[in-house]
């Protein structure tokens, strides 16, 4: 076989080759937008979805609803006409251990418990008081839950940022690098430059590492509240809350304000409930009797109509007042401080919302600045003009300028977010 001839049979070889490693592209192009779209739909998880998934979680959701059941009962048992049920009494007597001379006795009768006086309107009080306490401590609940996840979101998107800015970095970095590589093969610069760049690229991915180690930290974190967390983020922009502007001013409407007024109620009406219950419920009786004296003799019947009056149970019912006072006094101070701390937090978050507005300004136009230098000094260095130190120096303050504006995007959004927070506003 001469040379031609061996030339031929390489190039079929090879070409029947290409075409058996090419054959499972389609089955993997096939494959490849599936994968994107499962992560498109991974990505789609908005704040409130996080919110609703963490709130479905908590122990106070899970017992909201027997809450209100228990509310409920509660109000129907304040309407009734007796503060208790009924009892039946049954009695039977007769003389068949001790002489058997055939009396005997049969009683039965109706013990009903009266309300004291104020004390069905009072109760009926306290029920309307604990069935909106109940709902004031959900939607409290919920407002703690919401910081919650509140915090756990803009930290992953804190994270996230880092390891955008990281791995672009590196991909400069890498540019450089390689081009300092080939320079130096022709003689253009010392190998001391290339050791340099090689430094450059391996400290970048020391910083992606950490980030990602970050954000797989703040990942876990969110997965921890809400069961689930999406599989990557986005702009901090179209993740961002709405600018509450005068929305929800109302400081007194906040949920923790009206958990603490809505248990100051409870523990008022507590206190009048208590102030007519000195004595325990009088009970009416209402009772028949069918009794003969000896055997041989007619039954005789009679009717028992009957009060029962307990006396003033004393200290016993003074320390439950004392109790009632107690409690309604240290929730009145409670609902003082919180309203001075939700005052002052008002004011802090909306300062700083109006400060990371103006912080973002100057981190856009300094990043635009670092990146129209570093264009500049990416062309006198490819020109010879510029030295790798300094190349290296301007990439490095380009790559911190954009970090910088990309992190002060997300902490803006975290301030309005943090902003609702302090009106009491659920994330949208």
């Amino acid at each position: 076989m001469d040379r031609r001839t061996r030339i031929k049979a390489l190039l079929l070889l090879a070409a029947v080759m290409a075409a058996g490693i090419a054959c499972p592209w389609p089955a993997l192009a096939q494959t490849a937008p599936a994968t994107a779209a499962t992560e498109a739909t991974a990505i789609a998880l908005s704040l409130r979805q996080v919110f609703d998934a963490a709130w479905a979680r908590q122990p106070e959701a899970m017992a909201l609803q027997a809450r209100r059941d228990a509310a409920r009962a509660q109000r129907q048992a304040a309407k009734s006409w007796t503060p208790e049920p009924a009892a039946l009494e049954v009695s039977n007597k007769t003389d068949r251990l001790n002489r058997s001379g055939g009396a005997r006795e049969l009683e039965v009768g109706v013990a009903v418990p009266l309300w004291l006086p104020g004390e069905r309107g009072k109760s009926a009080a306290l029920a309307d008081a604990e069935g909106a306490a109940v709902e004031s401590r959900g939607t409290a609940a919920q407002l703690r839950v919401a910081a919650a996840v509140r915090e756990a979101w803009w930290q992953w998107q804190r994270a996230h940022i880092e390891v955008g800015t990281a791995r672009d970095q590196l991909e400069s970095t890498r540019l450089i690098a390689a081009d300092v590589a080939r320079r130096a093969k022709a003689g253009d610069l010392a190998r001391a430059d290339q050791h340099q760049a090689d430094g450059a690229v391996a400290s970048a991915e020391a910083t992606v590492a950490q980030a990602e180690a970050g954000l797989a930290a703040a990942r876990q974190d969110l997965r921890a509240l809400a069961g689930a967390a999406p599989a990557s983020a986005g702009a901090g922009h179209a993740l961002a809350e709405p600018d509450p502007g005068a929305a929800a001013t109302d400081l007194e409407a906040h949920a923790a304000l009206q958990e603490l007024k809505d248990r100051a109620a409870v523990a008022e009406r507590t206190v009048a409930l208590a102030a007519t219950q000195s004595r325990a419920n009088p009970e009416l009786t209402l009772a028949t009797t069918r009794d003969r004296g000896a055997r041989g003799e007619a039954s005789q019947q009679t009717i028992t109509l009957g009060i029962r009056i307990p006396f003033g149970a004393g200290p016993r019912f003074d320390a439950r007042g004392a109790n009632a006072r107690a409690e309604a006094t240290e929730i009145r101070a409670q609902l003082a401080q919180e309203r001075e701390r939700l005052t002052a937090e008002r004011e802090a978050a909306r300062v700083r919302v109006e400060a990371s507005r103006t912080q973002l300004t100057a981190t856009e136009r300094r990043a635009q600045l670092a990146h129209e230098s570093r264009g500049f000094f990416d062309k006198s260095f490819r020109l010879g003009e510029t030295d790798l130190p300094t190349r290296l120096r301007i990439e490095a303050e380009a790559a911190e300028a954009h970090r910088q504006a990309a992190r002060t995007r997300i902490e803006l959004a975290a301030a309005i977010s943090a902003w609702r927070q302090a009106l009491g506003l659920l994330p949208q």
